[in-house]
């Protein structure tokens, strides 16, 4: 008997299914083996962000988690997936410079700031209007993470390849998916999930991204740069910038204008970058979410039926202890906090 069959091997279906295996569930992954909008992103772990520098909701357990959960797939699978890298946060007006400043007399956020500059110039960067470093900053390499897992979800039985029909699953007498018979399906879908009969009543707020890799000869510091945009050193000539921020216009195909819109934002902070060279561009579609906040339970008429879902930029640092929260609901009956129980749409929102 199966016991969850969870659609999706994206960075949220993934880290849930390896949460329950490790419980000694028996869990299947159905996944059509398409590039999805986890290996496309930057895999960004910031605890503090915004132009008003306001800490991630719950990051004292969050980052925890998510730091604990890496380096345990990183000893399993004897490869490093999250790099642990300061980042410079490159002022873009004088008022988010007092933003800062503010932020620095407040004891709470000393864990993740310091170092205030103002109207410095470092190494090759332009910065009018100053900078600071933030810690326990990073990035998840989510695409080599996947790779692994879904290597080992094969090896594991847990895997099937397949394009998923809605059409295929049958709800009376029993719950079954094709040949399958689990106890509960878990829809891990990113933004397809706008598009699923039974939670598309959500309000999601898709947003398209696109990404650039560069090739480069200039000098940068070795940190993560965020400038409205951001950039990831990958190593001595390779960058990653972006992400471009698109609601319209919902594909997954790469635009000029999305890059020139980041090649224009990189050449105002790093005027040494103009003649990097474009080797890849990619684009793809982040769950968002009306309240920012993820969308995790079951469905009110149909509780065979839940959804992991809805992290949108923030996947890196949620996902893992989210997935957490959702197993000890599924096994234990644990009731999942308010801000991502999908409940709290119910009454207002909820018509699927």
């Amino acid at each position: 008997m199966i016991d969850f069959l969870i659609i999706g091997q994206g960075l949220a279906g993934s880290l849930l299914a390896w949460e329950l295996m490790q419980r000694d569930c028996k869990v299947i992954v159905v996944d059509n083996g398409e590039e999805n909008a986890s290996q496309v992103a930057a895999g960004l772990i910031n605890p503090v962000t915004g132009m008003r520098f306001v800490k991630s909701s719950d990051v004292y357990t969050l980052l925890p988690a998510a730091k604990h959960r890496y380096s345990q797939l990183a000893d399993f699978f004897k490869q490093e997936f999250y790099i642990e890298k300061p980042m410079l946060r490159i002022f873009r007006s004088e008022n988010e410079f007092k933003n800062a400043e503010k932020r620095l007399n407040n004891p709470e956020y000393l864990a993740y700031l310091n170092g205030l500059q103002a109207h410095k110039t470092i190494d090759t960067l332009a910065t009018p209007f100053g900078f600071l470093e933030q810690k326990q900053t990073g990035y998840l390499l989510t695409k080599p993470l996947l790779n692994c897992l879904k290597v080992f979800f094969i090896a594991a039985g847990s895997y099937r390849q397949a394009d998923f029909d809605y059409r295929d699953i049958q709800l009376e007498p029993s719950l079954r998916w094709q040949d399958i018979t689990p106890k509960r399906i878990i829809f891990c879908e990113g933004y397809k999930a706008t598009q699923n009969p039974w939670f598309s009543g959500l309000p999601f707020q898709p947003v398209k991204g696109e990404i650039l890799t560069l090739e480069h000869h200039a000098e940068l510091p070795d940190k993560i740069l965020n400038y409205g945009n951001w950039l990831i050193p990958l190593n001595a000539g390779q960058i990653r910038i972006g992400a471009s921020f698109d609601r319209e216009n919902l594909n997954i195909e790469t635009t000029e204008q999305g890059k020139n819109d980041l090649l224009n934002a990189l050449n105002q902070v790093a005027p040494g970058l103009t003649h990097a060279t474009l080797i890849n561009q990619q684009a793809n579609i982040r769950p968002c979410t009306l309240d920012k906040q993820p969308f995790i339970g079951n469905h009110p008429q149909h509780q065979q039926l839940a959804i992991f879902n809805g992290f949108g930029a923030k996947g890196s640092l949620q996902i893992p202890r989210h997935s957490q929260y959702f197993a000890d609901t599924l096994l234990n009956g644990t009731p999942l906090p308010h801000s991502c129980n999908i409940a709290r749409y119910y009454e207002t929102h909820f018509t699927g």
